[in-house]
């Protein structure tokens, strides 16, 4: 077997976001390294997938071994300033509801952390921000 495509991995972390804010109401979401224009929008989510620490559970060498692969999902919720946290966690709950503690396409989520209010925000918006640790296993 080969190593995990993390492309793979990365793109069904997005596709999960990406489907549930094109729903009612829909928000706009904007990924790594992608143009992005926070003035014209009201509210969004910033996704930023990464991959952290890996270890080896098998002593299988290149062949016949598994690894395991951990990595952040941090979510970014912005609203308009001075209409209060409601919003952002109202937001917060349908991303939670999404990864929390669920197995989806062999990603482990664990129990999401937040939303939690951050202090530096791009002027004119309120910011929230979820983190949520995952796990995948690759069998080489």
């Amino acid at each position: 077997m080969a190593a995990t495509d993390l492309n793979t991995v990365r793109q069904t972390i997005e596709a999960r976001l990406a489907t549930e804010l094109a729903s009612s109401p829909a928000i706009s979401v904007v990924f790594n390294n992608q143009p992005f224009n926070s003035t014209t929008q009201d509210t969004f989510v910033q996704c930023i997938t990464s991959f952290g620490t890996g270890g080896y559970l098998t002593q299988g060498g290149s062949a016949n071994s598994t690894n395991s692969v951990v990595g952040l999902v941090l979510l970014n919720i912005f609203t308009d300033e001075g209409i209060g946290a409601g919003t952002n966690y109202v937001i917060g709950k349908r991303l939670r509801d999404l990864y929390n503690n669920l197995t989806v396409s062999n990603v482990i989520f664990d129990s999401p952390i937040g939303p939690e209010v951050l202090a530096s925000s791009p002027e004119g918006k309120f910011q929230t921000q979820i983190r949520i640790t995952f796990e995948i296993y690759e069998d080489l």
